[in-house]
């Protein structure tokens, strides 16, 4: 079974930073994304960034970019969200996911949750002012 285990989430200061970390497991499928998203409270779920296992390519929203990176440790098989300059809009529960639909656009994913099929559990992140 695919799994995903989100950590790294935590209280932080505007203007701060925090590493999100995704281990998977199980994967049985050669390319993949893996997706970053997140989901404040009474608002709907938001897609942050995402990575593609084939190229690396990297996709951000609009509201993250230049502040947050996306990497992998094929090594290791973690994904990471590097989380820096951190605003207090920021403030969500951040999940990682996965999905083997790669003749998608990563920029088609980014706004398309429901065709990611593996989720972590969610790690929350909160930026004080």
């Amino acid at each position: 079974d695919v799994q995903l285990q989100a950590s790294g989430g935590g209280l932080v200061q505007a203007g701060g930073s925090l590493r999100l970390s995704c281990a998977a497991s199980g994967f049985t499928f050669d390319d993949y994304f893996i997706g970053w998203f997140r989901q404040a409270p009474g608002e709907e779920r938001e897609g942050v960034s995402c990575i593609s296992s084939s190229d690396g390519s990297t996709y951000y929203a609009d509201s993250v970019k230049g502040r947050f990176t996306v990497s992998s440790d094929n090594a290791k098989n973690t994904f990471y969200l590097q989380m820096n300059s951190l605003k207090p809009e920021d403030t969500a529960v951040y999940y990682c996911a996965a999905t083997a639909s790669t003749y998608y656009s990563g920029s088609y994913l980014l706004l398309h949750s429901f065709e990611y099929d593996y989720w972590g559990q969610g790690t929350l992140v909160t930026v004080s002012s």
